[in-house]
């Protein structure tokens, strides 16, 4: 089974148990926190990459960062998947669960690029903008990208509007060489 499904499957497996418990707000907050760790921690990323760590080593890792600050069921997961020696996976399960919580939430992912960080009143007309096109609710993540010299470009799903001087510039070019 590829990691990929593999991850899906224990994500659902998760989702499922926590709606069944009714502690689906929980698990979600300890599944971004356990993501948001390692995105900001290399070294334990490539702990439970590691082949040479032994399993037993990276479940006391774990237990020790996350046992007593996330929900029982949250830490079952962490138990499962480490007992099944598959803790590479934990990652992937922490982000596919965040997936499949939006889909069950009705929230779109909409991503906004700009070449300077957005202040507070870009971000509230990004997500109404944002809002008006999807019809659901929108959870926005940003990006920064310098080489649109200006401008934005808006992912919502399948639509993109894109507005940066770059992409003009090439269209200029394009139109210049056509002719």
């Amino acid at each position: 089974m590829s990691e990929s499904r593999a991850s899906s499957r224990y994500a659902k497996a998760l989702m499922e148990l926590s709606l069944e418990r009714g502690v689906l707000e929980e698990v979600h907050n300890d599944m971004q926190m356990f993501a948001q760790v390692v995105a900001e921690n290399r070294a334990l990323e490539l702990m439970l990459q590691s082949p040479v760590v032994p399993h037993v080593r990276k479940f006391a890792v774990l237990s020790q960062i996350f046992e007593n600050r996330v929900h029982p069921i949250s830490f079952t997961i962490i138990r499962i998947i480490t007992s099944k020696n598959r803790e590479e996976l934990l990652p992937d399960i922490a982000r596919e669960f965040h997936g499949q919580y939006n889909l069950h939430k009705q929230i779109q992912v909409a991503e906004i690029t700009t070449t300077i960080p957005l202040i507070d009143s870009e971000r509230q007309e990004f997500l109404r903008v944002a809002n008006q096109i999807s019809n659901k609710q929108i959870e926005l993540t940003e990006k920064v990208e310098p080489a649109l010299i200006g401008g934005f470009v808006l992912q919502i799903g399948d639509t993109q509007i894109d507005q940066s001087v770059r992409t003009k510039l090439q269209r200029l070019k394009y139109q210049f060489v056509k002719s």
